[in-house]
């Protein structure tokens, strides 16, 4: 097994980053709005995350309720992998050098199913997502890669390789990020 880079250790330590159930993620939660929305949710969330090669840091493909905007903090570039609803699919490459087609911040529409994952040969890709209203487990749902796979067989390997989750498709309950 390779040997965690330096880089990468020291990032989990500075931000005491815990793993995102079902999800997969290095993350930490830095903001959940006071205000709560009719339903109880937060009206706002924000969380750092960090996708590394090792060790084995990914999104295992999830849709959301909401909105998610993603932001780029530092490291080395990483794919969204997106499925839309009409059955097409794209690969968003993050990262800070925009000058070679590199996005810091990119906008995942409610409802698309995403997944992320390091370009490989990265050490580390540190980001963050901002949601309002704000992240709750009930706005949560994990893709299976069986039934992914059967409506976008074009992205089949990247669903099997994020499909971390198993069978699982939902956060704990009254999980807040």
């Amino acid at each position: 097994m390779k040997e965690m880079h330096p880089d990468t250790k020291a990032m989990i330590e500075a931000f005491g980053f815990d793993i995102l159930p079902v999800e997969g993620t290095f993350y930490k939660s830095t903001y959940a709005s006071s205000q709560l929305t009719p339903d109880g949710s937060p009206a706002g969330t924000a969380m750092i995350g960090m996708y590394s090669e090792t060790p084995f840091s990914a999104s295992c493909f999830h849709r959301l309720t909401t909105d998610e905007v993603w932001h780029v903090y530092g490291g080395d570039p990483f794919y969204l992998i997106l499925l839309y609803p009409d059955g097409h699919g794209e690969k968003i490459l993050m990262g800070s050098d925009v000058l070679k087609g590199q996005k810091i911040q990119f906008v995942v529409p409610a409802g698309v199913w995403q997944a992320g994952c390091i370009v490989p040969g990265g050490r580390y890709a540190l980001f963050g997502c901002t949601m309002a209203p704000g992240f709750c487990s009930t706005g949560f749902e994990a893709g299976i890669a069986e039934e992914l796979i059967a409506q976008y067989p074009d992205f089949a390997q990247e669903i099997k390789d994020l499909s971390t989750n198993g069978d699982v498709r939902t956060m704990p309950e009254d999980y807040v990020r």
